[in-house]
């Protein structure tokens, strides 16, 4: 028996993939291209719900929620009318980290954590979850460094959505195509299928601990002003599971749904599934230069001029040795010879071991941060790509590589990322607009130099130094480079510049950075002085609360209004919705 379902989401003459899901050897839910005739589809129009068909079929379900997920006791109520168990009742409530592990809280204090497998999972445990008034928050990989990705509240469920992570319809014409992606895909998850598929991402991708999900809900970047560097640039169509448990589907346009879903910070509900343009495969090259600070600092410098003629460039600044370092990448047919492949992360155990040695020196000495800067500026210089066939590095600029390899990369065989050998780090990160961009980095010079003259000297504590990106104009409600500024005045016709300090987290004594209270001077000044906007993952609760003047009004009530229509319930939180007014 096949049961075709169409429910709960606006199609708008798009084709509608439904997961496959077992429920006995003679009963399936299969795997359907649905056309639903009319616009907006509810639930119970088809003549059957999927909650109904659930609880018709507890007997014969062989994968629904999987008992791992509830108490066990529940488990079958889940199927015939899902019950989330109010907190007094289990466990305490517990820590949800962030990437960085253990002590480094992304929420802190969940109630439970779920990891559905399926998109019908998802809404099904929303939905549970809605009804009884408790909290949710997705979560990828939990890609942030600050406590800010929850609300307070410790009746919070988590949903982890890095199971649910089908590729599927795959379709190129002539210069470029789509492919349809759900919520929990990493980067290197699809940029892997696309390249065995004859194609790749464009230039609208970050780290490769990321999900396409979060990315786009969150409002992440990589770094160009030529091309569109905000990953929700490429993104056609969401099927987003709303506060009530129902999927909604939306399409690309100029509406206040659509803006407001670009940068929703989660707030509308789970990005569950992502139609995103990609292109032919193509190979690319990567170039590194080192230019002094004086020419960088220097105000008749056209740091637009120098970026936007690539597809994407950045800036690592080191402050201790007074350069900064210039990459740039362009792009090359793609039976260009060459394999190279890019690591900022991978860290092998005698590297892990002296780094942590050597960086919890600085704790309380100056100097030591200095000599750590200057290792890794020296470090920074070199390549950092291996060959992939032989797994070599290679010590000489420009390197070439498949498109992902080379923009992104990965680890190394046989290492681990820094953050397992308990190297982890605290971060600031601003946007302002272009025009801006010289005066700030002058005026983070000014406050790097007057704490060395009252004898505290600061510099970066970071494998790669002070990160320097760049944004084309995006239009989104929250994105940072929007061109809506409402009473604020600035111009960011020509896109932004991102400002990424991080910086090493002591694991000794009281855990404080050397001059710990310099950081947060400096973000209050640059918020204070200059019409700056924060990453949404990047970001402590102070910083969101002090840059909440440079936000604009209209565009932070307009998404209000969206989200009100999303959830009306706010069945999906967080701190920085709250801190920021829209829930």
């Amino acid at each position: 028996m096949v049961v075709k379902i169409c429910t709960g989401f606006q199609v708008h003459s798009r084709e509608v993939h439904l997961h496959r899901v077992e429920l006995s050897d003679s009963m399936i839910i299969e795997s359907q291209r649905n056309k639903c005739k009319s616009a907006h589809v509810t639930a119970g129009k088809s003549g059957i719900t999927t909650f109904g068909l659930l609880r018709s079929l507890t007997a014969t379900t062989t994968m629904l929620l999987p008992s791992s997920l509830i108490p066990l006791s529940n488990a079958f109520q889940w199927l015939g009318g899902p019950q989330i168990p109010l907190q007094n009742s289990f466990a305490p409530s517990q820590v949800y980290n962030t990437f960085d592990g253990q002590g480094f809280p992304a929420c802190n204090a969940v109630f439970q954590i779920f990891t559905p497998s399926t998109v019908g999972e998802m809404t099904a445990i929303v939905k549970a979850a809605s009804a009884q008034g408790v909290p949710v928050r997705a979560s990828g990989n939990a890609h942030m460094w600050h406590d800010t990705m929850c609300s307070d509240d410790p009746r919070t469920v988590i949903i982890k959505t890095d199971a649910v992570n089908g590729i599927s319809d795959l379709r190129m014409d002539g210069n470029g195509g789509s492919v349809v992606v759900e919520a929990g895909v990493t980067f290197p998850q699809v940029a892997q299928w696309l390249q065995d598929r004859g194609a790749a991402l464009g230039y609208t991708l970050v780290n490769w601990n990321i999900t396409l999900g979060g990315a786009i809900a969150m409002g992440a970047h990589r770094s160009s002003l030529r091309e569109d560097s905000q990953v929700s640039a490429a993104a056609l169509s969401m099927d987003i599971v709303n506060g009530n448990g129902d999927l909604v589907h939306i399409e690309k346009g100029d509406t206040d749904t659509w803006l407001a879903a670009t940068t929703s910070l989660g707030l509308l509900g789970i990005i569950a599934r992502i139609e995103i343009e990609v292109l032919p495969d193509y190979k690319v090259w990567a170039n590194q230069t080192t230019v002094d600070e004086e020419d960088v600092l220097a105000e008749d410098y056209d740091m637009f001029a120098e970026i936007s003629p690539y597809v994407t460039a950045n800036y690592w600044w080191w402050p201790s040795v007074k350069k900064f370092h210039l990459r740039t990448y362009g792009v090359l047919p793609v039976n260009t010879s060459g394999n190279a492949f890019q690591s900022t992360f991978s860290v092998t155990p005698a590297e892990g071991n002296l780094a942590h040695a050597l960086l919890n020196a600085g704790q309380n000495s100056s100097t030591a941060n200095f000599v750590s800067a200057d290792v890794f500026y020296r470090l920074w210089a070199s390549p950092n790509f291996h060959e992939t066939k032989l797994n070599l590095p290679l010590f000489s600029w420009p390197v070439v590589g498949h498109a992902y390899d080379v923009l992104i990369g990965g680890l190394y065989p046989n290492t681990k990322p820094e953050w397992e050998y308990d190297l982890h780090g605290k971060t600031l990160e601003l946007a302002v607009p272009i025009p801006d961009a010289g005066r700030l980095l002058r005026r983070v010079r000014e406050l790097l130099d007057q704490s060395e003259e009252e004898g505290m000297a600061v510099t970066s504590t970071y494998r790669s130094g002070i990160n320097i990106k760049f944004g084309k104009p995006f239009d989104s409600f929250l994105g940072q480079t929007t061109q809506r500024v409402g009473n604020v005045t600035a111009d960011w016709s020509k896109g932004a510049m991102m400002f990424d300090f991080p910086s090493f987290v002591p694991t000794t004594g009281d855990h404080h950075r050397y001059n710990e209270a310099w950081y947060g001077m400096l973000a209050k000044t640059l918020i204070d002085e200059f019409p700056v906007r924060p990453h949404w993952t990047k970001n402590t609760r102070e910083v969101f609360s002090q840059a909440l003047k440079n936000l604009d009004e209209d565009s932070l009530r307009r998404f209000a209004v969206v989200r009100e229509q999303f959830d009306p319930h706010k069945t999906f939180r967080s701190v920085v919705g709250e801190i920021i007014g829209v829930v």
